[in-house]
């Protein structure tokens, strides 16, 4: 599903169920330790999804842990995104230069909890999903926007190394399957323009990805 919203640099495996035996490497075991076999699962399955996209980059079987603020941590010379919900587990990795950065999001098509939407969205795009709204009333725009939040932070951080609040991402979804988002926290890692890319609601699921070209910057 994703590999319909990425440029054909971009390799990507997904998977709808966890594989019974998703191996994980070295370091990865010690990371979910801790927690409930419902998240050693998702761990595992995304990882597992990630090492098959790598494979098809060339890159053999590595270890993928969790870095600053949990960004993933990729071979050299390898920029990525991975994503997880309900049902559903998705990587996607390309070569830089070439590929600046990359994000991908996964939501399941069901509008937010109740109060959330006015946390993450600017007044204006509040405004503009209710529009949206009108125009397609079976889209969960809300659950749509946050995707596309989640999907700018991903690309935003590995370039910058910094924190990006809902509150500086200033999205405009367009009823074509694109989407832009202009970016109230300059960076120079960053391009002035902000980011682009595309969406897409597919088997009950919200799906975002963005791809950061070297020559947009």
């Amino acid at each position: 599903m994703i590999e319909k919203l990425l440029p054909p640099s971009v390799a990507v495996a997904e998977t709808y169920g966890d594989p019974p035996h998703a191996p994980l490497l070295r370091g990865e075991p010690e990371v979910v330790s801790g927690a409930v076999e419902g998240r050693r699962r998702e761990f595992a399955t995304v990882r597992w999804c990630a090492r098959r996209a790598l494979a098809d980059l060339g890159v053999g079987p590595v270890a993928i842990l969790p870095g600053e603020r949990g960004s993933p941590v990729w071979p050299e010379g390898i920029v990525g995104s991975m994503t997880h919900c309900e049902g559903y587990r998705g990587a996607a990795v390309g070569r830089a230069p070439g590929v600046l950065a990359l994000g991908i999001d996964a939501e399941p098509h069901l509008p937010l909890p109740q109060g959330v939407l006015p946390i993450v969205a600017l007044p204006a795009e509040q405004l503009r999903i209710a529009d949206m709204g009108r125009i397609d009333p079976e889209v969960c725009w809300d659950r749509l926007l946050f995707s596309m939040k989640e999907c700018v932070y991903k690309a935003w951080f590995p370039l910058t190394r910094r924190w990006l609040g809902f509150e500086q991402a200033d999205i405009t979804i367009d009823i074509d399957g694109t989407f832009s988002a202009r970016l109230l926290a300059a960076d120079p890692a960053v391009p002035s323009d902000g980011f682009s890319g595309r969406w897409l609601v597919e088997d009950g699921l919200v799906v975002t990805a963005l791809a950061v070209a070297a020559e947009r910057h």
